[in-house]
């Protein structure tokens, strides 16, 4: 959220409404205190690299650390959004026919907060779900309240030691495996677990507490209405619209990447952000260049490098990997270096490009 009182004021500015969104988030959920555990796991897939671009969700309530209700939904994207890229499709097999006689996700918008209600939201990757309602409520012009929500890749770091933290690595360490990864409510439902698990852990009735067991903070995705300012990641798609390209924009892979500076990590970036503090270093070819893959990354509180070393806490993998790769031994040379550091105990963990570019809320793949 941008501040409108002059570039003079923007850093101050941003740093103040950094404390208050943290601090409404709190009270947001400081009701939760002492109460069941209580939340509401959600997980989106989409059409395209805009944010917004939601074909499928699926929602899973959970009441006293127990699942109780359950809803999944297709739909088609908002209008003027709703380009199916290839690369989406490859990953969740939602086609245009599949979703052509849904509602658009902009008519589901109401039903989809009902369901969450005061709730928070727990995801994995939050800060990307989150992103997806307010970026889909901007696209249709549907006004949308604020959100608290809580990142199960955030918590999972802190509870678990797993070579990677994609939601298969995570559902299987919480004891309950995905049987459909990328299947929304299958994704929701592992989160959910996940959530579960590692407050029995922690031995916390609560979000809020398993949160401030785990030293993770809540975060708030701010209320929009028609007339409010936008969102950088609709502001970017509706470019790429205006310029005549489909979205994403269709990037060839580059010869043998330049790594560039390493700049220095964004004072305004979000705490709560599961990129925040990580000591982060990229190989292969991505579908970007890579100095660019680290300003991404130095925007949401990321040191990068050039070259892993002991004080590396994050390897983003190019080059098509999945983190099923993990298990056939398709690594790059960082990659092997990395596993090599973890059996002598060094947490680190491993990325792929698909789950960077959903961090980052950037044009790419959904993970």
């Amino acid at each position: 959220m941008n501040c409108h009182h002059g570039i003079a004021l923007r850093k101050p500015c941003r740093a103040r409404r950094a404390r208050r969104t943290h601090a409404g988030a709190r009270d947001k959920a400081s009701k939760l205190l002492g109460v069941a555990l209580d939340f509401t796991a959600v997980d989106f897939e989409t059409a395209n690299g805009f944010i917004g671009s939601a074909c499928s969700v699926g929602l899973v309530k959970v009441r006293s650390g127990k699942i109780v209700e359950t809803e999944q939904w297709l739909m088609q994207p908002p209008a003027g959004f709703d380009h199916f890229d290839p690369r989406n499709v490859s990953i969740h097999h939602i086609t245009p026919d599949m979703v052509s006689a849904a509602p658009r996700v902009t008519d589901k918008i109401p039903q989809l907060l009902e369901f969450i209600g005061s709730d928070v939201l727990v995801a994995h990757n939050s800060s990307f779900d989150s992103g997806v309602i307010r970026a889909a409520s901007e696209a249709g012009e549907v006004a949308v309240p604020e959100i608290a929500h809580l990142c199960t890749v955030k918590l999972s770091r802190k509870a678990y030691d797993l070579p990677s933290y994609s939601l298969p690595f995570v559902a299987e360490e919480a004891g309950h495996p995905i049987e459909n990864h990328h299947e929304a409510l299958a994704d929701a439902e592992a989160c959910a677990w996940a959530m579960i698990d590692m407050s029995l852990r922690s031995a916390q009735p609560s979000v809020l507490e398993t949160a401030d067991h785990y030293g993770v903070r809540l975060s708030l995705t701010q209320a929009w209405q028609p007339g409010d300012e936008l969102s950088r990641a609709t502001r970017d798609a509706q470019g790429w619209l205006a310029a005549g390209n489909p979205l994403p924009p269709q990037d060839a892979f580059s010869n043998w990447p330049q790594e560039g500076p390493n700049p220095k990590p964004s004072e305004n970036a979000d705490p709560s952000h599961p990129l925040f503090g990580q000591i982060m270093v990229f190989t292969g070819n991505l579908s970007m260049p890579r100095p660019k893959a680290k300003e991404l990354a130095a925007e949401h509180g990321a040191q990068t490098a050039s070259r892993v070393t002991r004080a590396t806490t994050a390897l983003v993998v190019g080059d098509g990997f999945v983190p099923e790769d993990l298990a056939t031994g398709r690594l790059t040379n960082k990659a092997k270096h990395v596993l090599r550091l973890r059996e002598k105990g060094q947490r680190v963990s491993i990325i792929s490009e698909g789950e960077f570019m959903q961090m980052v809320g950037g044009f790419g793949l959904t993970a």
